[in-house]
């Protein structure tokens, strides 16, 4: 069945509700800035009336309805939220003092709602605080949306071997629906627990309060965006740079994680095999950054050590802060970055990228098909946290692997057609994909920004944004002609 004509309008209705919700996140910049007489505040309070306007609109023309949400209606429910709420939330930078044109508008505003933390945007050290604020808070409601779309709507959906992570009766009591209003209040209270602590540390580690909101909020979203040019390199700190680590590392664990530990303590840490996969791939990848820094660009130690493990940190997380130029450190440090790029964090975390818990079962299903080899007529399983995982499931792993990198290959292609070379458009578009923030190239690297793109450049990039996040078969779904067929 097609999505039905009540399937829609609850469409409608959650839309209109989330445009209501980001009309009174702009209220929070615009008091900063008309605090501060700064001109920009009629631009988010503008924004704000027509934002509310819509999204009160649509919410109560369609509210009363209570069909229970099915696959299909979900799917459009994913990619209409995040591309809606991306066009009403580049309201503010489109009517700010900035003069930027709408296609930068947007793109700023899908990388924040992404966490993706790619800018056309420079001078941020004397940006208006107001417009700082905004970048820094869809990052943050971006983050919290992900998270909760990736633990309550992706399992549903069975997205690339998401099914894995529905939630348990055994978690959680009570019916169906108690339990997902009950995962999905845990999740948002311990992602404000954690910006909170992140925002503290990074205060007491030396940044002014209004530079320790901004950041905390980035970092626990692994969004990235900074209120400085140079971002965490401006800075210049080890004791801000231990807390950038420690949290976005945070941000790449399943939130759920969290809750887990205080009723199972260790025993959580040993069960949840993502997380300790992922951070083995995080200490191995520092190691090997920091010896190869050691090695070959001649750092000393310490100092190897520090800008090593930040910035793996930061890439494998896909936060996309910046403490140096990775990318004029050699091709070992640039292949090494793009891989763990493409790894990503946990499933249920803010972090991007393909995510661990999928190389892991596409690598136990290779080895059970090369095990299969030698001893043919032997039925062997493919385990994952001690469960067994189904064909259907690994299938689903390899084709979003398939199509992932298809989609890599072809808009990098297609960004090539634009202009960048092709080191340039692969990394663009694998930063995109991935929500990762800098590429590796000449364009849109750590050092700089993405302001020389064409506009057709920027445009495909959103489109990467937009797949990555949603974990791309969601936004594919809907381009089959069965989707809109009863």
């Amino acid at each position: 069945m097609t999505p039905s004509g009540s399937a829609l309008r609850f469409v409608l209705f959650v839309n209109g509700l989330l445009l209501v919700v980001l009309a009174c996140a702009m209220v929070v910049p615009m008091m900063v800035d008309l605090g501060l007489a700064n001109a920009d505040w009629w631009a988010f309070a503008g924004s704000a009336g027509v934002c509310s306007f819509v999204g009160a609109s649509l919410a109560l023309s369609c509210r009363g309805l209570s069909d229970r949400l099915n696959a299909r209606a979900g799917y459009l429910l994913t990619v209409s939220a995040w591309v809606l709420v991306s066009l009403f939330g580049a309201l503010p930078l489109y009517f700010s003092s900035l003069g930027l044109s709408f296609t930068d508008a947007y793109f700023e505003t899908m990388s924040a709602l992404t966490t993706t933390g790619s800018t056309v945007l420079s001078g941020l050290d004397d940006m208006a605080p107001g417009l700082l604020l905004w970048r820094s808070l869809m990052q943050w409601i971006g983050g919290v949306g992900i998270v909760v779309m990736a633990m309550m709507l992706l399992p549903m959906l069975r997205v690339g071997g998401m099914q894995l992570f529905r939630t348990e009766s055994s978690d959680i009591s009570g019916k169906p629906v108690a339990r997902v209003v009950h995962m999905a209040a845990l999740t948002v209270a311990v992602y404000v627990g954690l910006s909170a602590l992140c925002a503290i540390g990074y205060d007491l580690a030396g940044m002014s309060s209004f530079d320790a909101i901004n950041h905390a909020m980035a970092t626990i979203a692994t969004g990235g965006y900074s209120t400085k040019d140079a971002s965490m390199g401006y800075f210049d700190s080890v004791g801000i740079e231990v807390v950038g680590i420690v949290f976005m590392a945070a941000g790449a664990l399943p939130l759920i994680f969290y809750a887990h530990l205080f009723t199972k303590g260790s025993r959580a840490f040993f069960q949840e095999r993502q997380v300790f996969v992922f951070l083995c791939v995080l200490v191995t990848a520092i190691i090997l950054m920091t010896a190869w820094n050691v090695n070959n660009n001649h750092m000393p130690l310490w100092h190897a050590l520090r800008v090593s493990a930040f910035n793996v940190t930061s890439v494998l997380t896909d936060t996309g802060f910046a403490t140096s130029d990775f990318g004029a450190w050699g091709s070992f440090a640039i292949g090494l970055m793009f891989m763990l790029m493409l790894i990503g964090g946990c499933a249920g975390s803010t972090a991007g990228g393909i995510k661990i818990f999928r190389w892991q079962i596409l690598g136990a299903g290779l080895v059970r098909q090369l095990r299969q080899m030698v001893r043919p007529n032997q039925i062997l399983l493919t385990r994952y946290a001690g469960r067994s995982v189904d064909e259907p499931t690994i299938l689903g792993v390899r084709n979003f692997f398939f199509i992932y990198m298809m989609t890599l290959l072809i808009l990098s292609v297609a960004i090539m057609a634009t202009g960048p070379d092709f080191l340039s458009a692969i990394t663009l578009v694998a930063q995109g994909m991935a929500n990762a923030g800098p590429g590796l190239g000449v364009l849109g690297g750590p050092s700089g920004n993405f302001e020389a793109l064409s506009d057709p450049t920027k445009w495909i990039l959103i489109l990467a944004m937009l797949l990555g996040r949603l974990e791309l078969m969601t936004v594919y779904v809907l381009f089959i002609a069965e989707y809109w067929r009863d």
